[in-house]
């Protein structure tokens, strides 16, 4: 194994902006500028650090014009790296880069690389609100290199539907498994709310969460003025928080580059490999079995083997949390329990500590390393996952070497796992029998929407479907357990209907 050329993590840093008035928000290039610098001391070298750059990339933004934002970043440095990244739309996208990055410096191709990460939604949300105009910086020439998969998240059967948005289709991942765990919706919630009390203490105690407030299993569960219903069974406090104001990002280097830099060794912590996959089924009405996700387990497989460990070997783990399913699928494929006295989370989790637009996992990262460098020769794992548990990313990190004579990698062969897609009737009609199913409700608290995804009794053939009925009947088809639930479906001019037996 060549040293020299070992990728490690030198620099890391982190931002959060509250701003009274949005006019005085900085936009997400400034941010990506100030964590670059940010991540510059913290290596211990300083701006040398930046000057050295040959790569750098920046996670999918929003909230700026910029047509190559990660030229925009480089003009502010005054820095002139060779390769400039972008990636596309994606939770999963940061880790996916970062592992790109590291393997690259692996294979001599690079020898210092930045990874970026903005999302300023919060005052943009709020500067639509009062009319205001923001000025923010927009530089950036050129067309970076793209990083990343085009294909949408949902077929227009399922945003037909009103599958259209995680609120709405992450509930039906979420009674899927306990469809698969044959758990009353009772005995379900109560996991869910232990599950997830853990991750508001981690909020609580971390000075970048969005929400730092500790709430019981209970409270996070419980419908209430302040913690509206939003998907059966989703709770407001379940779901991820994108309006935030957040950064982050982490300088990677080769060792030889950490050297000659002058980058201490309590600041490296070394990439031991990583992997990424998707769902073959790509879609979520198209998976036979849709509280599985196998492409997740060969993500967590091929993480831990390349990295020539179990996951018993890990101290920190970071999985990704946007809704309560991702963290029961992450346990699963990785083989934790819920209740694992290491903890899910470093930082808090999307719903505490903030899931801001693409960048969350960099915030993951950067606390799992943060965690690697207090408590040297521990290990530490981040995973990322893009749509709804559709493409999967992860790396493992430690302040020592990787065991073995195998050097790091990233696993990026055969990404496509799991079963073929399966057919969903376009024009479903007779009886049938519910898989999974969500009510949305508005911030009335009045049910909106009702979505059914099940087979056709005869055929057996999947169908997708909103229920009938007023706003009632809707609501009251949520209180039960319409898991296995037969009715009739029917189709319609836009959208096919389910009328409960």
């Amino acid at each position: 194994m060549n040293r020299a050329q070992n990728p490690v993590l030198i620099g890391v840093a982190q931002l959060i902006q509250r701003a009274d008035d949005p006019a005085d928000s900085i936009g997400p290039l400034e941010m990506m500028i100030e964590i670059a610098r940010s991540a510059a001391a913290d290596s211990g070298a300083g701006p040398a650090v930046l000057a050295a750059a040959d790569t750098l990339g920046t996670v999918g933004l929003i909230g700026t014009r910029s047509p190559n934002p990660a030229h925009g970043v480089a003009l502010e440095l005054g820095i002139e790296p060779r390769r400039l990244v972008t990636t596309r739309v994606g939770g999963e996208m940061p880790l996916v880069l970062v592992n790109d990055l590291a393997q690259r410096i692996a294979d001599g191709e690079s020898e210092v690389a930045l990874a970026l990460g903005a999302n300023p939604l919060a005052s943009m949300m709020k500067a639509r609100k009062l009319g205001i105009e923001l000025d923010w910086l927009d530089r950036g020439e050129g067309e970076p290199e793209l990083m990343g998969s085009t294909e949408p998240g949902t077929h227009p059967r399922e945003s037909q539907h009103g599958l259209s948005m995680p609120p709405e289709v992450y509930p039906l991942l979420e009674h899927a498994l306990r469809a698969r765990r044959g758990l009353s919706p009772e005995a379900h919630v109560a996991k869910l709310g232990a599950l997830m009390e853990p991750f508001t203490r981690v909020a609580a105690a971390n000075p970048y969460a969005w929400f730092p407030v500790e709430r019981s299993a209970e409270e996070l569960t419980t419908a209430s003025r302040n913690n509206r219903m939003v998907g059966d069974p989703y709770t407001k406090y379940l779901n991820a928080v994108m309006y935030t104001d957040q950064a982050a990002g982490v300088i990677l280097a080769s060792e030889a580059a950490a050297d000659r830099l002058g980058v201490p060794e309590e600041k490296r912590v070394r990439w031991w490999g990583g992997a990424r996959t998707h769902e073959r089924a790509w879609f979520v009405s198209e998976r036979p079995e849709l509280g599985e996700a196998p492409a997740m387990r060969a993500c967590a497989e091929r993480t831990l083997g390349g990295a020539g460990i179990t996951i018993d070997a890990v101290n920190h783990m970071d999985f990704y949390s946007c809704f309560p399913v991702a963290v029961e699928m992450a346990c699963e494929a990785f083989g934790v329990a819920e209740d694992d006295p290491r903890g899910l989370t470093t930082t808090g989790g999307l719903p505490y500590h903030g899931g801001p637009a693409n960048n969350y996992t960099l915030h993951g990262l950067a606390t799992v390393a943060e965690r690697c460098r207090a408590k040297p020769g521990s290990v530490g794992l981040a995973t990322g996952n893009g749509w709804y548990l559709t493409k999967h990313s992860a790396n493992v990190w430690s302040t020592t070497p990787k065991p073995g004579d195998a050097p790091p990698r990233a696993d990026d062969g055969e990404l496509t796992v799991g079963p073929e897609p399966i057919s969903v009737a376009e024009a479903p009609e007779g009886e049938g029998r519910v898989e999974s199913y969500t009510v949305v409700y508005g911030r009335d608290g009045q049910a909106q929407l009702g979505i059914v995804l099940g087979r056709l009794l005869e055929g057996e053939q999947r169908f997708i479907a909103n229920l009938a009925g007023d706003p009632a009947a809707m609501a009251a088809f949520a209180a039960g357990d319409a898991l296995g639930r037969t009715g009739r479906v029917e189709p319609g001019d836009e959208r096919n209907l389910f009328h409960p037996g």
